[in-house]
Order: C-alpha cells, then sequence, then structure tokens
C-alpha cells in the first residue's frame, strides 16, 4: 500500500556542524550546495538514486545499499524533509464486532469479508478524503482501503501480514535463470460486471500500469529494483512503447512476464494496489482500447474487480458504501454492506466513534490514555487486550502494532530555501513531539527508512542518528539563529512560510511548537489546515511550502519509497502523470539547473 498517508499520526552536533561539508569546507548555506566540488545535495542524492538503477542485480546489494544511505544523508543535511516520527498504530473496536489482528504493513490490507458482526448486518468505518477509487490512480492509504475491498490482486499480504499468499493466483513457476515468471491462475473467478477472469484481463491491467497516462505507479512495474524491472522497449523520448512489456498470454489461465534482471521482490510488489485486476478493455486510456465506460465513471461511479464488495455509493468527501458480493470466489462477508463515513476532523471522529456510529476507529491523541490500556504483546510484537472505560461508558477490544510508516514535514525546495529549513530542523525536538504532542503514541523518527528495515543494519542506523546534525531531541534556538543569519535572515526581516497540515489536532500541535520556537527569531510560520485529498492536490500542483504527510511501506523493502527522492522525479510540474515523488520539487537544487 501506501504511499501518502493522511489521518493520525525522533544526539548532537549541535551549532555548526550543520554548516559543514563532509570535507570540513563552509557551506554556501543557501541552495543546497554541500560544498564538496560545487555539487549539491539534490545531486548526490541524484547520482545515488541513479547508481541504485544501473545496478538492480542480486550481486550488488551492498552497493545499493551504501547509495540508499547517501540518499538519507543528502535528504538530513540539505533537510528537503523533516522526519520525525514513526508510527504505532492504534486501532479500537467494539464488542460485537470480531475483526482478524492486523500485521504491520498496515489495515489497508485487510478485506473486510473477513469480519463479522453480532446482531448488525453493515459494517461501519472512517475513512479519510479521497476522489477515485481507480486501482492505477492510488498513492494514498484512503484509496487503498476501498480498493482492497473491491479489487484484487494475484497476491496478498491478508490482514497487513507480510507473509505473502496467492489471492487470485493458483501457482507460479519462476525459470532457472529468474527471469521468466509463469502464472497460473485461478479458474472460476467471476468479476462484479459479470464473466471470468482471465489472463487477457490480468494483460490489460497491467498495461495499464505502464502506459495509461493515470498511472501514478509505472514504476513499480517498469523499475527495479523499487519495482518488478519488466522487460520492455522504450521510445526516443525514454517512454514505453504501448504493448511492448513483456506479458505473453500463454491460455486463459497462464501468463508469462519476463524481468530484466533477477529480482527477488517480484511477488512483493506485484500485492500493490495497482495492480489489481479489471475486465479487458473496459477504460480506454491505452492503446488498442476504445473502453467500455467513461474514465470518470470507472473512477468513482461502478466497481468492476473480483473483490469481496461492490460500490454502492461514492459521494466523494461524504460518504462511501459497499454492498456484498454474494458470487465472491472465496468466503463470502457476512456483512451485508460496509459503510464509510469520509471525516478528518479529529473530533467529528472522536464524537462519531463514541455515538457507536463507527464500529472499529481510532481515538484522537487528545482523547487516548495509555492508563486505560490492558495488553499483552504477541511475537509479532503487537499489543492486543482492551482498552477503557471510553467516556460512553464502554471498555472496547485494543490492538497495538509498530508499524513501518514514517511521518514528516516535507518542504519545497523552489519555495523554502535551505537554511529556513535546517533552522527548522534545529529547533525540532523529536522526542517532545512524540512524548508530548502525539502521547507517546510512536517513535522519535530521524530518518526516512525505519530502523527495522536500515540498509546497513542496526549498527549503521546507530551511525546515522549519532550524526545527526541538527541537535536531535533539543530544541536548539542559537544553531537556528546562527544558520538563519548567515542567510540575512533576523527578527527584524525575518522568512515568512505557511505549514499545511492536515485537518488534525496533533499536527497542528506540532507544527505550532515549531512556529513559536522560532518566532522573534527570523522564521515566522503561519498554519494552514487542509483535508488530505485537497494536500495532495495542492503538493501536485507545487502549491505547498511546508507540509506534513506521511510514508507506509508496502512491502518490507528499504527500496520501496526511495524512487520519491530522485530529485528529478519531485518536479511538480510533471505531476502525477509523469513524476511520482514526493512533493519536493528539489530538482531545482541539482547544479545542472544552475542559471
Amino acid at each position: 500500500m501506501l504511499a501518502a498517508l493522511g489521518g493520525t499520526a525522533s544526539v548532537s552536533l549541535a551549532g555548526c556542524s550543520a554548516l559543514l561539508s563532509d570535507d570540513g569546507d563552509e557551506d554556501d548555506g543557501g541552495d543546497g550546495g554541500d560544498g564538496t566540488d560545487g555539487e549539491s545535495y539534490a545531486d548526490k542524492a541524484q547520482a545515488a538514486w541513479e547508481r541504485i538503477q544501473s545496478n538492480p542485480g542480486p550481486d550488488a546489494q551492498d552497493l545499493r545499499n551504501e547509495a540508499y544511505v547517501e540518499i538519507e544523508e543528502a535528504v538530513r543535511d540539505d533537510m528537503i524533509m523533516l522526519n520525525f516520527l514513526h508510527d504505532f498504530s492504534e486501532r479500537f473496536w467494539y464488542d460485537y464486532v470480531d475483526v482478524p489482528k492486523i500485521g504491520p504493513l498496515g489495515q489497508a490490507h485487510q478485506q473486510l469479508h473477513t469480519v463479522e458482526l453480532e446482531g448488525e448486518t453493515e459494517l461501519n468505518r472512517i475513512n479519510s478524503t479521497h476522489n477515485h477509487i481507480d486501482p492505477v490512480e492510488s498513492d494514498d492509504e484512503a484509496s487503498s482501503t476501498i480498493i482492497t475491498q473491491v479489487y484484487e490482486r494475484l497476491v496478498e499480504y491478508p490482514n497487513g501480514v507480510p507473509e505473502i499468499q496467492n489471492q487470485l493466483l493458483d501457482d507460479f513457476e519462476l525459470s532457472d535463470d529468474n527471469l521468466t515468471y509463469t502464472f497460473h491462475l485461478k479458474e472460476g473467478v467471476p468479476f462484479h460486471t459479470g464473466g471470468e477472469m482471465t489472463a487477457h484481463d490480468v494483460k490489460y491491467s497491467w498495461r495499464r500500469v505502464i502506459e495509461s497516462e493515470n498511472s501514478v505507479r509505472a514504476n513499480f512495474m517498469l523499475d527495479s529494483p523499487d519495482g518488478v524491472g519488466i522487460v520492455h522497449e522504450e521510445d526516443d523520448e525514454g517512454n514505453p512503447v504501448p504493448d511492448s512489456a513483456a506479458l505473453e498470454v500463454i491460455d486463459d489461465y497462464t501468463l508469462e512476464m519476463e524481468v530484466r534482471d533477477p529480482n527477488p521482490a517480484v511477488m512483493d510488489v506485484l500485492t500493490y494496489t495497482a495492480f489489481s485486476v479489471i475486465p479487458e478493455g473496459l477504460v480506454g486510456d491505452i492503446e488498442g482500447y476504445d473502453g467500455e465506460v467513461g474514465r470518470q465513471e470507472f473512477r468513482t461511479s461502478m466497481s468492476a474487480g473480483t473483490g469481496p464488495f461492490e460500490l454502492d455509493e461514492f459521494a466523494i468527501d461524504e460518504e462511501l458504501r459497499l454492498t456484498r458480493f454474494d458470487d465472491y470466489h472465496r468466503d463470502t462477508a457476512s456483512v451485508e454492506s460496509v459503510h464509510f463515513e469520509i471525516v478528518e476532523d479529529d473530533e467529528a471522529r472522536y464524537t462519531y466513534a463514541m455515538e457507536k456510529n463507527a464500529d472499529i476507529f481510532p481515538i484522537p491523541t487528545q482523547y487516548y490514555d495509555p492508563n486505560k490500556i490492558d495488553a499483552e504483546t504477541d511475537d509479532m510484537g503487537r499489543e492486543s487486550g482492551t482498552y477503557g472505560e471510553l467516556e460512553n461508558g464502554e471498555t472496547v477490544n485494543y490492538l497495538g502494532l509498530p508499524e513501518l510508516v514514517t511521518r514528516y514535514f516535507g518542504f519545497n525546495a523552489r519555495n523554502v530555501p535551505k537554511p529556513v529549513r535546517q533552522a527548522i530542523a534545529y529547533v525540532t525536538d523529536q522526542e517532545e513531539i512524540v512524548n508530548q504532542v502525539f502521547a507517546g503514541r510512536g517513535v522519535p523518527a530521524y530518518s526516512f527508512t525505519p530502523p527495522g528495515i536500515w540498509p546497513t543494519g542496526q549498527d549503521g542506523y546507530e551511525k546515522f542518528v549519532e550524526e545527526y546534525p541538527y541537535s536531535a531531541n533539543e530544541t536548539d534556538i542559537e544553531g537556528a539563529k546562527q544558520v538563519l543569519e548567515e542567510a540575512g535572515y533576523t527578527s527584524d526581516d525575518p522568512y515568512e512560510l505557511t505549514c499545511t497540515t492536515y485537518e488534525s489536532v496533533v499536527y497542528q500541535e506540532a507544527a505550532g511548537l515549531l512556529r513559536d520556537k522560532l518566532s522573534g527569531n527570523g522564521v515566522e510560520i503561519e498554519l494552514d489546515q487542509a483535508q488530505f485529498a485537497t494536500l495532495q492536490q495542492r503538493g501536485y500542483d507545487g502549491d505547498l511550502e511546508m507540509y506534513s504527510l506521511g510514508w507506509g511501506w508496502s512491502w518490507e523493502s528499504v527500496a520501496y519509497g526511495h524512487f520519491g527522492f530522485e530529485p528529478k522525479n519531485t518536479d511538480t510540474s510533471g505531476m502525477p502523470g509523469d513524476n511520482n515523488g514526493y512533493y519536493l520539487d528539489w530538482h531545482v537544487e541539482l547544479s545542472e539547473n544552475d542559471e
């Protein structure tokens, strides 16, 4: 899953250390340069990413691991992204609900036909804003949660536990050279719209991932090692030639796929929602197909998957209802329908849950009391038990688990200069944010990649943290003032910017802490809030300065997510079609773009 996240939610060489380059030269302090041979941190990240892309084979893992660390260093030292929290996710549910435990890959992987209700026929949930349910457009948790109910892939992580199981797949074979996958599909799988799923449907659906102008995850099929790395042809401009991907339908239930290099992550990648299967020719957005339905209708008004639920109604920003698919090829859902109320305001969410309108729900941090937890830890590190009483008198079921999720403040490099970004980092006390703002519901983050999957192991992670240059876990006002003064920003002539967060009390509070610490010291921060879908669109438009977002790993791989830091891939002028990086516009700091 997930990519950008909505809704809820990290040693020091203080002072001038951040002003020094790797070789100790004084930094230019302004445009992203690090003082090393005239290159910028963006150059360093770009070169590291290109080295990863040029060395996809299994024998180059150490080389790639070193490059991943270099990207983390460039992100940190240029402070293009301020990571502050790794998730400890929690969910709560009433006694009349029987729901399987989720794993560290998160709730968006959980198909809700596995949920049972006592005395009720409709399961009620809360979701964040999203404006489509087209699998190839999905890059956020809210849409992935719905797509998982309606559409299916060949393989899945059931309930978010990182153990791959077949979904639409019966079996597969891998050639001796580890380059050709032969997929044997499950027979007799019906679509919501009628007809049986075949290999032709899978090929069409995967071609959409590559070729549709609406796809935001073509790299997951084309690239390696962060994607499948499928054999394909490119035109003179580097775009994939239509229908050139090495996908061959052998018969109705057999599909062959060839990859460029041996890649142990292929089956993990195929669990991603973009690889969901829809009927061949349904949408006319790739060459060779006119389309049976209009694109907008497909995005918001119908479902044509093989999943346990069909779309009933979708009122964008208001609600979405799914109804049971009685011909589902696996265990038919026990509930007749699932209703998602789309709510982002924490107060409204809490009231909704306390009135028992939501059966499974989060508890906003301002209403959360860790002393009300009575839980035991299992061998996966999950804490399960009870929580209560709630203010409505109920004691509810509780599950807490560490997830592969990182929360951060991102910066658009075009709109916020490096010294300002670094000053904000100097006053960020990761432990303060986690413990005081998020009530201890998380782990302080100093890097984008969580420590559990750090590319050079635990020792490498600890070294990275020890070298954190912005006074981690401290409020270093003097460090901030120094870097600002050298850039010409003072209390009399401050830099002014807006920080846009989700509609969330805790994110506003975290941003407010940073605002208050810097006010009168050279940076004045104005706070703004936006619905998740609005924030996402503004990111695509390059219309953000400082913003809150998060990233969740869809499979346990350090490679996953680093594509978003390739500076050329952060050019928002090409989003969401041509580029799918983070909303950083980091390309403006590449030396090749110096004026």
